[in-house]
């Protein structure tokens, strides 16, 4: 049969001969017209017979195809009707026109003809299902079965359709498959790590014989806590636990809030300090090794935002739970002295150095950044604070720097900082930890040598980059901070009295006067600055307003509005000058009238709204605010809202100040 066709190929067909005789013929009448005639005869002869071959042969080719046809659909017309899936056709407004027998069976029986499919499946609405695509698919359920809904546009005759169009729909029963999904969510493995994020101070705080008893509570409490998951429980430090449980207990412990935080609080076998926890898990992976390193870096964050609390990380998604303890101050000054020598090596292998605090610098940034300023001179290292413009906050003590004389080049703006950074660069970033919250974010990325100093609850996106990190949020400043530093970096090291007053300024503003967050520490930090000519007369004239601004601050307080009974709201006028300064001012103010757990502070800025949040501690403003992108502390805080109004910030602090409560009574509950 091969062969047939190859040399048909090669065959012409049989009018070709036809015209060739006709030529001949053509020819044999021009020599003798006699001897043609018969020719011609013979060629209409040919010529008929052709004809009626291919009439024949076109008239069976034509009733093979009819009957083919005619097979296809009989074969459709049988597989739609005994088809084993569930079948429906609707028209275009959802009207029910056939179904098939396995159909059927979804609804026990149930005549669904002329019924529109939406009016008893709402998923399956036509006009929200193609989207202008002529294929589509939606996942529902049907009386406790998944099905996979695969359904495509047919286009049938306008007699029988006015649309032109009906809904041809395939209904896939992939129940088993969905459970088996879930099934598989479900069993994933969860690592977590829980660490006695006080151990050393509980410890020293009890007698020999009382240790061993609160060690063992412990271990009870996390043991009864972790023992109903049948997951894996090991102590791994004398301060430190491993666990490993499916995924499904993750989500009854986040609707518990992770309520072990709470359990361990009450142990009180005499113990004067309670005990608290901190734990990292990590899910998101399929990993284990990096469940292991989300679950490290989730208790990072943890610790970095002053412990007792849950952190958990789900590939890029960080949640917190807990965290209403006030940070407890750590008694021993073994990080900072650690932290001082090396941060002294790398100022001593760097280039140069380059100091940046977070935009819209204020006393305690820039205290602190004077503070490494004269660490890096002292180590002989040319050092340059970043700093684009001043600000009313800090303008007074910039007018002293530039009245010493001694400080010629000390600022730099951001196009010199770009010219002047290399590789060897030592860039060191002053109260914050967030990248976007710097002066210059973009000067991050010409250097890989960062060091880190602040005392702000460490958020989500804190920098990961840095070589050094001191994150310690029980300090009232990061001037304190830089200020035991200072004592460790060097045996004797001498401060001017623009640095000395600038630290002691940052300290001063945000312990509010030595009144919140103050500890021992605080004090003592307060005390070697005292020792190195602070003049505190000096210091207390960089605060004071000027009566425009004092009367702008009175209007704030006076205009401020009352919402949950004792969270204070208010908006600083557009029109004024310093509006930062009066916001935070203003919010200080509020927070010391009686009644008051919490102010807010709204105020415009560049192309957004800033918010200051304050509070006397029961309130925690930083939960409040990290809602809407900022940070703090628990009664210091603050956040920037970018392209919105007033009125839709406010609308937002609300919402997030009312989620903050109705989680609070959920938990009291």
């Amino acid at each position: 049969m091969e062969s047939k066709k190859f040399i048909g190929m090669f065959l012409p067909k049989s009018s070709f001969y036809l015209l060739i005789i006709f030529f001949l013929l053509i020819i044999i009448s021009i020599l003798e017209f006699t001897v043609a005639i018969p020719g011609y005869a013979l060629f209409l002869l040919l010529l008929y017979y052709n004809f009626r071959t291919n009439y024949k042969r076109h008239k069976e080719i034509t009733r093979y195809i009819e009957n083919l046809t005619f097979n296809i659909n009989t074969a459709s017309k049988d597989t739609l009707l005994n088809f084993p899936m569930p079948l429906v056709l609707i028209e275009l407004d959802g009207t029910i026109i056939w179904y098939n027998s396995s159909f059927k069976k979804i609804f026990d029986g149930e005549k669904l003809l002329e019924k529109t499919i939406h009016s008893f499946i709402k998923e399956l609405n036509p006009d929200e299902l193609s989207n202008g695509n002529v294929n589509f698919s939606k996942d529902i359920v049907i009386n406790g079965r998944n099905y996979c809904v695969l359904g495509n546009f047919v286009k049938v005759d306008s007699k029988i359709n006015e649309d032109g169009f009906i809904i041809l729909m395939y209904f896939v029963d992939n129940t088993e498959l969905v459970e088996l999904r879930k099934k598989y969510e479900n069993e994933r493995a969860t690592v977590g790590i829980i660490i006695i994020d006080n151990y050393d101070d509980l410890m020293q705080s009890l007698e020999d014989t009382i240790r061993t008893q609160i060690l063992a509570e412990i271990d009870a409490k996390i043991t009864r806590w972790m023992g109903y998951t049948n997951g894996i429980l090991k102590k791994f430090e004398r301060d430190k636990y491993i666990l490993i449980f499916d995924y499904k207990y993750l989500k009854d412990f986040e609707e518990k809030k992770f309520d072990i935080l709470d359990s361990v609080k009450e142990i009180n076998v005499g113990n004067k300090i309670p005990v608290t926890l901190s734990i990292g898990i990590g899910v998101g992976t399929d990993s284990l090794l990096e469940k292991f390193r989300f679950a490290r870096a989730s208790l990072d964050i943890a610790l970095g935002r002053g412990g007792d609390q849950v952190v958990v990380k789900n590939g890029e998604n960080i949640s917190f739970f807990g965290g209403k303890t006030r940070e407890l101050e750590k008694r021993t000054k073994v990080k900072a002295r650690v932290i001082a020598y090396a941060l002294r090596e790398l100022i001593d292998q760097a280039s140069d150095v380059m100091i940046m605090g977070h935009e819209n610098c204020d006393i305690d940034c820039l205290g602190a950044a004077l503070g490494i300023y004269r660490v890096a001179k002292n180590r002989n290292k040319e050092a340059h604070i970043v700093l684009n413009s001043s600000n009313p906050t800090i303008d007074v003590l910039i007018s002293k720097i530039e009245k010493s004389g001694d400080y010629e080049g000390l600022f730099i703006a951001k196009e010199e900082a770009i010219e002047k950074i290399s590789k060897k660069t030592l860039l060191i970033i002053v109260d914050t930890h967030r990248p976007s919250f710097t002066e210059f974010p973009e000067l991050l990325k010409y250097t890989d040598q960062i060091v880190v100093i602040d005392h702000h609850r460490r958020g989500a996106d804190y920098l990961q980059e840095a070589v050094l990190t001191y994150q310690e949020t029980y300090a009232s400043s990061t001037c304190e901070l830089v200020t035991e530093i200072l004592q460790y970096v060097e045996e004797k090291i001498k401060l001017a009295p623009v640095e000395a007053e600038a630290l002691y300024a940052g300290i001063v503003v945000d312990t509010k006067n030595f009144t919140f967050k103050t500890g021992v520490r605080t004090f003592e930090a307060a005390a070697f600055l005292r020792r190195h000519g602070v003049d505190t007369v000096s210091v207390r004239q960089m605060f004071q307003s000027d009566i425009n601004t004092y009367i702008n601050i009175s209007n704030v307080v006076r205009e401020a509005e009352i919402v949950r009974d004792n969270v204070a709201i208010s908006v600083c006028p557009q029109n004024v000058k310093n509006v930062t300064l009066i916001a935070a001012q203003a919010a200080d103010q509020l927070v010391n009238l009686a009644g008051l757990n919490a102010a807010f502070v709204l105020s415009h800025i560049n192309s957004g709204v800033a918010i200051s949040g304050r509070s006397l501690g029961d309130v925690n403003v930083q939960v409040i605010l990290e809602k809407l992108g900022g940070g703090g502390h628990m009664t210091v805080a603050g956040a920037q809202l970018q392209g919105v109004t007033v009125e839709e910030a406010k609308a937002k602090l609300v919402g997030a100040i009312d989620e903050y409560f109705v989680e609070i009574n959920r938990q009291n509950a």
